[in-house]
């Protein structure tokens, strides 16, 4: 079980993490939601037919992480068309994140309380280390939080296709980067063992 998702009885996963990687994975999330941000703030509305029309930014975010975190629901790279058509996915996008960019958002800033709650819950085992057990839904919440934080560091690291991750083995030692691209495989290898899980 170290170092890998497993499958527990009645459904969910249990992983062995020691307290460096309890506090790795803890110190991302946590980074994860200061990025996401809070929510749209104010006060609760009374009507439930509001709060679900309330509208969101109708612009993408600035911040490239953001950007690969909610990305634009039409065109992009590779998008064909003239200069008419891209004005017209912009105003569809434009559209669509108004619309849904909030619950989006609430998504991931779910995930990512579930993996902090989930971490600041878990009782030693022993040598440093403890083992973490998520229930199905949990281990969704997990799957999606792995994927968000795998996403933004990828794009820290200029990842945008397998060459590129490729590469990232080849790095030597010195190279700053090391340490992010140790995070990124590491995620990348729970994410895969976790997905395994739910597929069981």
């Amino acid at each position: 079980m170290p170092g890998q998702f497993e499958p527990i009885p009645g459904g969910g996963a249990a992983v062995a993490l020691d307290e460096v990687e309890i506090s790795i994975i803890r110190s991302l999330a946590v980074q994860l939601l200061e990025l996401i941000g809070p929510g749209p703030g104010g006060e609760v509305s009374d009507d439930p037919l509001a709060e679900l029309f309330a509208e969101g930014p109708s612009e993408p975010p600035a911040d490239p992480v953001m950007q690969r975190l909610l990305p634009d629901a039409y065109g992009g790279p590779g998008s064909e068309g003239g200069a008419s058509d891209a004005d017209e996915l912009r105003a569809y996008s434009a559209e669509f994140r108004r619309f849904t960019e909030n619950d989006l958002r609430a998504k991931k800033r779910d995930d990512a309380l579930v993996v902090i709650r989930s971490l600041d819950s878990m009782a030693p085992s022993g040598e440093g280390g403890a083992v973490l057990k998520l229930s199905v839904e949990e281990s969704r919440n997990w799957l999606g939080a792995l994927n968000d934080l795998r996403l933004a560091i990828g794009t820290r690291l200029e990842v945008s296709d397998e060459e590129d991750a490729d590469l990232l083995y080849r790095l030597p030692d010195s190279d700053p980067r090391k340490p992010m691209v140790m995070a990124y495989l590491w995620l990348g290898g729970l994410q895969e063992t976790l997905v395994g899980t739910l597929l069981d």
